[in-house]
């Protein structure tokens, strides 16, 4: 007898983000562990937040329980010394606005960390750090102003924590950008390399990219031509994934990381859980019992539903793109409530 085909059957790896996918910030989300652990899949944690160096972030890792080890970590702060590579010859003074251990990834990579703008550094890289203020993000701003190279780890506007979303390092950038006019090159995701660079370490020929962002996590999947997974449990919501342009929409989604154990039909665009779409005008309108599953599961069901029918419409060009959704059921509307 041949087994119901899931996610985890039909890839050979998994590359997960790991700020509102795995945990939040710090704090593990219910049941991911246990889903990991039964997948048996290798596994690559891709993150953006620059914050900390690989051996700290597995150590975060093992204290929820997972078996994890520095080279199962790809930063957008390795990301981003791998494409400095490409535009500062090592041996360069640069100037980091980020973490020791953003800094001593520079150092590995022979260049010659300072700290002002005095001293004339090649490159600006800028990456996550709480401790980062005026004065720090003034010097990038006066050694970019002479003429520095602007390197960012990462463009995330937010950084998902148990409080809520703090900000992130993209919005720090942004204040930098704000006073020179300077756009950074960006190393991390949504650009494909760290994707290509996971999948790599892992001997991967067909990896599932796993994440709960659609700017980042989901479209640097799709612009690395891999198939991905969104989990409805962090910074993008139901609404942001129905109107999402194509480069940033996911093959498959679901409520939570279960997902990837159950059937791909189940976490696959079109009627899911009871539920059936059909476009009136410029509205999708979403009908049907629900009887399939309740909470946040039967919200991903009507997402799954109606994305079926806007993705088939919408592009990026489309003067006739679906604009709303509307509810003709009861379980319908109950479903729709639970959408943020």
């Amino acid at each position: 007898m041949t087994s119901t085909p899931t996610l985890a059957t039909t890839h050979d790896a998994l590359l997960l983000d790991l700020d509102g996918t795995v945990y939040e910030g710090g704090r593990p989300i219910a049941g991911v562990l246990e889903v990991l652990t039964a997948t048996s899949l290798p596994m690559q944690f891709v993150t953006n937040n620059a914050s900390r160096a690989p051996h700290k972030v597995a150590e975060q890792l093992q204290g929820i329980g997972y078996n994890a080890t520095a080279d199962d970590v790809m930063t957008s702060a390795q990301a981003a010394i791998e494409l400095a590579a490409a535009h500062v010859p090592a041996g360069s003074a640069v100037l980091v606005l980020g973490t020791d251990s953003f800094k001593d990834l520079a150092r590995a990579a022979g260049y010659a960390v300072v700290d002002s703008a005095d001293d004339k550094p090649a490159a600006v890289f800028q990456g996550h750090n709480p401790n980062t203020g005026w004065a720090q993000l003034s010097e990038a701003a006066l050694a970019i102003a002479n003429g520095a190279l602007y390197l960012a780890s990462n463009l995330d506007t937010t950084l998902p924590m148990e409080r809520g979303r703090y900000v992130g390092n993209g919005s720090m950038v942004a204040a930098v950008v704000s006073a020179t006019g300077v756009e950074p090159i960006s190393a991390g995701k949504p650009l494909p390399p760290m994707f290509f660079s996971a999948a790599a370490k892992l001997n991967s020929t067909s990896p599932l990219a796993v994440g709960d962002r659609l700017d980042t996590d989901i479209a640097g999947g799709v612009a690395a031509n891999m198939d991905t997974y969104m989990v409805i449990s962090g910074v993008s919501g139901h609404f942001d994934t129905l109107f999402a342009p194509p480069a940033h929409r996911p093959k498959y989604l679901g409520a939570t990381m279960a997902g990837l154990t159950q059937p791909v039909s189940s976490v696959t665009p079109g009627p899911q859980g009871g539920f059936l779409a059909h476009r009136d005008g410029a509205a999708v309108v979403v009908s049907g019992d629900g009887s399939i599953a309740s909470g946040e599961h039967a919200a991903a069901n009507l997402l799954l539903t109606a994305a079926e029918v806007v993705w088939a419409t919408n592009d990026d060009t489309n003067p006739n793109a679906i604009t709303e959704i509307r509810a003709s059921s009861d379980a319908a509307q109950a479903a729709l409530d639970q959408w943020r």
